[in-house]
């Protein structure tokens, strides 16, 4: 039975169980006895492994010098006392483990064992005192690789104590490594050193996912932008959709909806490549924001959405945004009754309420069409929502110009304004401006009425004698008639629009 089956975890270097490379070891130990106690500990470990503990415990002692046995048998022994609970043993044993990898063990062996035994111990850590367990582990790592001068490790290191703080939510001390992190991703000069980018982005992840947290806009901006901007690391794309998924949010707080669903979808597009299941709640932000945008396009038509369409852990957000699309606020209304768990998810619950007050909206403006006088208690019967949300969405859509009408909140009622009067209105505006700029002509431009012999007799309007330009009769009856003409048939032409 191999260490994977009974943790759970694929360790490569578990598989160094099922190799030869131990027969000169078993030959510099003395004696085939220390691989079989190791061996025999193994098959003891399912069905007793409080027993199985003391075996492999067992293994260091039977050997001369500290070698491949006994660092084996202690990572076994440590699993399975974190398992049983038994933290004070483990971390004890685990700080023995550590003085293998200076000398006992190869530095790649050591590296790689260390790092599946943090895994192992962050995966299987499951309330407070498992935490500050491998709170523990993390510290006596780094002082034992910083003493060793392992910067990769340490490195590894600080980024899953930084995790573990966000998981925490001990952002003071999150702040303080990230820093030592951004420290030790540096050149001497002060510039980025590539071969560290990944740990970098990583670092800018944290501190992106913590400002996102307390709503720190201003810093998140900064940090994110500053994210994109690195281009020296090829970074896990788990890291990446963490910094999209946290772009968006930023720019939904920002009412950018264009960009939150870029920022979306490049989010799931790497959850995706990466295999987390993040990437299903991604989706779903996307679909929000689709709704958001008042977009025609289906989010799921994309090549990379398309195949989650049908999937069920999203079909209310699909019948969502198909009944956005369609205006059917009586379908949408039954989505969101029937699906309330979609309100568990924090940001969406924050969101859906602009959805659905778009949707009433839109259903408002359909329902009054028809009408020159509604009362309130109509619109709220007809929609199943309150009067004073009715009241709260008219007088928008009044104070948007998206209506033309007054409420009368003591009688309840609405009284939208007669298109004929609104279209006579414009009529006589428009009839003003064209009397003011002909006034405006002749006072500005001529100086006077005359007709076309200049000087002549009575029907000359400037006067005998006068000189200069100026404007015939003929000139002015003309313009006269024309923006008359003109001003007669747009007011013609709005009434056919009333109609």
């Amino acid at each position: 039975m191999s260490d994977d089956d009974d943790f759970m975890q694929a360790s490569d270097d578990e598989n160094y169980d099922f190799e030869y490379e131990d027969d000169d070891d078993a030959e510099q130990g003395g004696d085939v006895d220390v691989e079989n106690k190791y061996y025999n500990a193994k098959q003891m470990k399912a069905d007793a492994p409080e027993e199985a503990i003391e075996e492999f415990l067992g293994v260091p002692a039977l050997e001369q010098e500290k070698g491949d046995w006994g660092f084996k048998g202690l990572k076994q022994a440590i699993k399975l006392e974190f398992k049983l609970g038994r933290y004070e043993k483990t971390v004890e044993h685990y700080n023995e483990l550590l003085t293998y990898v200076k000398s006992a063990v190869t530095r790649n062996y050591s590296e790689k064992s260390i790092n599946n035994m943090l895994d192992f111990i962050e995966k299987n850590a499951e309330d407070a005192a498992a935490n500050e367990c491998l709170e523990q582990f993390y510290s006596k790592t780094l002082e034992s690789f910083q003493a060793t001068n392992n910067e990769r490790l340490w490195l590894s290191t600080s980024t899953k104590l930084a995790r573990l703080y966000l998981a925490q939510k001990d952002y003071p001390r999150l702040t303080a490594k990230a820093r030592e992190l951004h420290k030790a991703c540096l050149k001497e000069d002060g510039t980025e050193d590539p071969s560290k980018g990944t740990y970098s982005m990583e670092a800018y992840a944290l501190e992106i996912q913590m400002y996102a947290d307390t709503r720190n806009n201003k810093r998140l901006k900064g940090l994110y932008e500053k994210a994109l901007s690195v281009r020296s690391a090829v970074p896990h794309p788990k890291i990446m959709g963490v910094i999209r998924e946290c772009g968006g949010k930023m720019y939904m707080s920002e009412e950018d909806w264009k960009k939150a669903q870029s920022d979306f979808f490049e989010s799931f597009r790497n959850y995706d490549e990466a295999g987390s299941l993040q990437r299903i709640q991604v989706l779903k932000y996307l679909v929000l924001t689709t709704m958001l945008m008042g977009s025609d396009i289906n989010p799921f038509d994309s090549q990379e959405t398309k195949p989650y369409k049908n999937d069920p852990r999203i079909a209310a957000m699909t019948e969502l945004v198909d009944a956005y699309q369609r205006d059917d606020i009586t379908q949408y209304e039954n989505v969101l009754k029937k699906n309330q768990d979609l309100l568990a998810d924090p940001f969406i619950a924050e969101n859906i309420d602009e959805v659905t007050r778009n949707m009433r909206t839109k259903a408002v403006i359909k329902l009054v069409a028809p009408y020159t006088r509604f009362r309130l208690d109509f619109i709220a019967k007809r929609l199943s929502i309150s009067i004073a949300e009715v009241q709260d969405i008219v007088g928008f859509l009044i104070m948007d110009k998206r209506l033309r009408g007054s409420i009368n909140q003591d009688a309840g009622t609405v009284e939208i304004e007669s298109r004929a009067d609104q279209d006579r209105m414009h009529a006589v505006a428009d009839w003003t401006t064209a009397i003011r700029s002909l006034a405006s002509f002749v006072l500005n431009e001529g100086e006077g009425f005359k007709s076309d012999d200049v000087g002549g007799g009575m029907g000359n309007f400037g006067g005998p004698g006068m000189s200069g330009p100026g404007l015939s009769v003929q000139d002015t009856t003309a313009f006269l008639t024309s923006q008359r003409t003109t001003t007669t048939g747009r007011r013609k032409g709005n009434r056919g629009t009333g109609k």
